[in-house]
């Protein structure tokens, strides 16, 4: 059947497009009102560059082809952030800070989840050039101001840091198959393998190692942390920068989780995660890949984050749009055109039938233009 789509690649339909097309609006124009200025990459590049810093996971997700120009490997895309680090280091080549911001689609090999899409719509801020925790402030801020304007507030944003298992590996000296399967059985936090994968990781990094998956709540969770970890440096910075982070933002609904290593070939700091009611996975992600440019010509301090706005859009619901207007074909009453022209400048959506069809079939028309003394009248209508 040649109208069937891949496995979890789908079409948008006029409602959920309109939905994802008017969040996308309001997200980016709040960026924009922010200081973050729009770009956007393109689909594929060569593949070197786009794994740039982004370690295995990207690219076991990125579909590869070869340029029947110059021969080498390309890659479509399955993450904007390489793409635009690259756009920050080398095109823009900036000194001070910027802020830059994307919409688009990518491509993954394989989905997320038995519910997510193969083609995300990654929506997402990116801030270049500043090392504070004051960066990591601002796009946390940004990242629950634009989940809030999408109509899906986090009831929950998980702060970890990738320092503390950094920290305690190096501390175990830790061979680098070993720390790779521990940090897979973390991710999952699957307790019994991993009792068992350290059972011969010496004290008291063992402990600490086991330790970590209960390591996540609010409240006290930094300062039980602290005592019952080993008081590296590494760690004790780490979560200092945690409770700066909550000190500063009571007014959100933060959490922690030290267990949480999404990215860890990635990121170098502060990681975040943004969760909605109901839904058992993140809507967004986030945190500090510092350096990553480094391969473009420049290590520029970097955070950030992104969402699925398919995802969003589609948890968000609603009426993507108001109902339109129903109008008779124009082309001979150049009155009853110039009230079209009007209507559709006040922002009103007028369907104007063609001669011969007598209804529309989308979109949805709660209203029609009618002839009344003289004069085209609005009139309110069941629909047709």
């Amino acid at each position: 059947m040649n109208w069937l789509l891949p496995e979890y690649i789908a079409d948008a339909l006029p409602q959920e497009a309109a939905r994802i097309e008017r969040l996308r609006r309001a997200v980016l124009d709040l960026f924009r009102l922010h200081g973050y200025e729009l770009v956007m990459p393109p689909m594929l590049e060569y593949l070197d560059s786009l794994l740039t810093g982004s370690g295995s996971d990207l690219r076991l997700r990125t579909f590869k082809l070869v340029d029947q120009l110059s021969g080498r490997t390309l890659g479509l895309r399955a993450d904007m952030t390489p793409q635009v680090a690259r756009i920050d280091a080398h095109l823009l080549n900036r000194q001070g800070v910027t802020r830059l911001c994307y919409c688009d689609s990518v491509l993954h090999t394989l989905p997320a989840s038995q519910a997510a899409s193969r083609e995300p719509i990654q929506l997402g801020a990116e801030l270049y050039g500043y090392a504070g925790i004051e960066a990591d402030l601002e796009a946390i801020r940004l990242l629950a101001v634009a989940l809030d304007t999408a109509g899906t507030p986090a009831s929950r944003i998980d702060i970890g840091h990738v320092g503390v298992f950094r920290a305690l590996a190096n501390a175990a000296g830790l061979a680098a198959e070993v720390e790779a399967k521990i940090l897979l059985l973390l991710q999952a936090k699957d307790i019994p393998s991993l009792r068992d994968c350290c059972a011969s990781v010496a004290e008291p990094y063992r402990a600490a190692f086991l330790r970590l998956p209960e390591l996540y709540g609010g409240g006290n969770l930094l300062d039980t942390a602290a005592r019952e970890l080993p008081a590296l440096p590494e760690i004790t910075s780490a979560l200092d920068t945690m409770r700066h982070l909550q000190a500063s933002m009571p007014e959100l609904p933060l959490s922690f989780d030290l267990a949480d290593l999404r990215g860890y070939h990635y990121h170098n700091g502060v990681v975040f995660a943004a969760y909605y009611p109901g839904f058992p996975s993140a809507i967004a992600l986030g945190g500090r890949y510092d350096g990553v440019g480094k391969e473009f010509g420049r290590a520029r301090p970097a955070t950030g984050f992104s969402m699925d706005l398919r995802e969003v859009a589609r948890l968000a619901g609603g009426d993507a749009t108001p109902g339109a207007i129903l109008a008779p074909y124009a082309a001979s009453d150049s009155a009853l055109a110039s009230q079209i022209a009007a209507l559709r400048e006040q922002g009103e959506t007028v369907v104007e039938l063609l001669p011969g069809e007598s209804r529309c079939e989308g979109p949805a028309c709660d209203r029609r233009l009618v002839e009344s003394g003289g004069k085209w009248i609005i009139q309110e209508t069941t629909g047709d």
